[in-house]
């Protein structure tokens, strides 16, 4: 097949979504899945948020999705579902997402976040039992020194022994647990004993409690443990994480996405014990987190992830993975980790790319294929018609166009790495609630040289 037959093949089957209708297709194409995991191609694109926000929506009202789980903290997404649950003492979404206090704030602490947080609250405000209100839940794994401070904390009031001795373990963390870097560096070259038996022991004992709730005929943990316990998960989980920074990129990443994973299928399973049925969850998370990683070069370099885990959990019917692309405009990112954030100019991808290809079927039809939806499971033609190794690019919250094909390509099988593919040509900037003099257009000449 020439390349122009496989052009015209693909443009065959691209669905455009020029209108709120036309999201009709994506959900034809997600079918019955159980977890429908939503990607982005960046950290800091408002058409990525805008329209995972929509199909999110239409997931909740039209196909019983259960919650929303993203790319963010347990504890700081916790105060935000309390919020869109009505059950915390937040007033505004502003003062939900007060949490989100490290970098990188802007993810959460964005205007199209805030409009979905609203819109789940004015949701939830019409359904009467309390249980079935739709939760927003983080499966990261950042927040040591929160989860630790937040696990005390329920024991202090649920059981105040057990308190005393979850600050006995915790204690092997003082003076460390605020700089997390700090204490994989110290332990990973035996400059002071790590704290790895502590955390394990404490997440057994909650977890000892939580089965004893189980063993009760038609019972489940009380929501309060449950998030306790998933506090203690994170506790334990990031105390592995950042002894692993060390050693090698894979193995942090491995326990990243592995904590993730686990994360998502602990908040399922309690879900479904709270509405005595299946639970179903929409899950944000970037590219690299949710195509499934072994049809990607990392995959092939050792590394797992969360979309290839849930489709080895769960199978590959009940698993959709939507991946999301861009060819140019603008992002909104740091030039480096806990720099300040910008507003940042995203150059036309490089030749041979999945971007590159995605923006000649929009050249073709700019008017109608502007925007579009490739689906591509159960597409033996647009499989077919797809090359089988392409470029790709992924901007996560540091942008470095100058070496942008060393730091943000790498390659893939696209029609292995996800279900269904939506494509934004030009796309824009997120704003972030908090704008400083940083935020503004960079002043790049349109000539300036492509990345290394």
């Amino acid at each position: 097949m020439s390349n122009q037959a496989k052009l015209a093949t693909l443009r065959e089957h691209a669905l455009p979504l020029s209108t709120d209708d036309d999201l009709d297709a994506v959900l034809d194409h997600i079918d019955d899945a159980s977890l429908v995991l939503l990607g982005e191609a960046t950290h800091g694109t408002r058409d990525f948020y805008r329209l995972r926000a929509d199909l999110s929506k239409r997931l909740i009202v039209e196909r019983g999705f259960d919650a929303i789980a993203v790319e963010a903290d347990w504890p700081d997404a916790l105060q935000v579902s309390r919020f869109v649950q009505l059950c915390g003492s937040d007033q505004t979404a502003d003062q939900a997402l007060s949490g989100f206090e490290r970098f990188p704030q802007w993810m959460w602490r964005n205007e199209e976040v805030v409009d979905l947080l609203y819109w789940l609250r004015l949701h939830n405000q019409h359904v009467q039992d309390a249980g079935r209100r739709i939760g927003f839940f983080g499966i990261d794994l950042y927040s040591l020194h929160k989860s630790i401070q937040s696990v005390v904390h329920y024991l202090d009031k649920a059981d105040p022994e057990a308190a005393g001795r979850a600050r006995e373990r915790y204690s092997c963390f003082d003076h460390v647990a605020m700089d997390p870097q700090r204490y994989g560096y110290l332990t990973s070259f035996g400059l002071r004993p790590d704290c790895e038996e502590a955390a394990v022991r404490q997440l057994a004992e909650l977890t000892a409690q939580a089965q004893q709730h189980m063993r009760r005929p038609g019972a489940s943990v009380p929501d309060e443990l449950f998030y306790a316990q998933q506090n203690a998960r994170v506790a334990q989980n990031a105390e592995s994480y950042y002894r692993a920074m060390f050693s090698t990129r894979d193995a942090s990443w491995n326990i990243r996405d592995t904590h993730m994973a686990d994360t998502l299928d602990a908040l399922r399973a309690h879900i479904a014990q709270r509405k005595s049925g299946p639970a179903k969850l929409v899950v944000w998370a970037h590219n690299s987190h949710l195509g499934d990683a072994r049809a990607t070069e990392m995959g092939k370099g050792g590394q797992i992830n969360l979309g290839q885990l849930m489709r080895e959990r769960h199978g590959e019917e009940a698993v959709y993975l939507l991946g999301f692309s861009t060819y140019d405009g603008t992002v909104t990112a740091a030039s480096d980790w806990e720099a300040p954030v910008q507003l940042k100019r995203v150059r036309p991808a490089l030749p041979d790319s999945v971007e590159a290809l995605m923006h000649a079927l929009s050249k073709e039809a700019p008017s109608t294929l502007g925007r579009f939806l490739l689906p591509m499971r159960g597409r033996p033609a647009v499989q077919q018609a797809l090359p089988a190794s392409l470029l790709e690019r992924a901007i996560g919250v540091v942008y470095r166009p100058e070496t942008e094909r060393v730091s943000h390509y790498f390659d893939v099988e696209l029609a292995r790495q996800f279900d269904a593919l939506i494509h934004v040509d030009s796309s824009s900037a997120l704003r972030p609630l908090e704008l400083s003099s940083h935020w503004t257009m960079e002043d790049l000449p349109e000539t300036y040289p492509s990345g290394l």
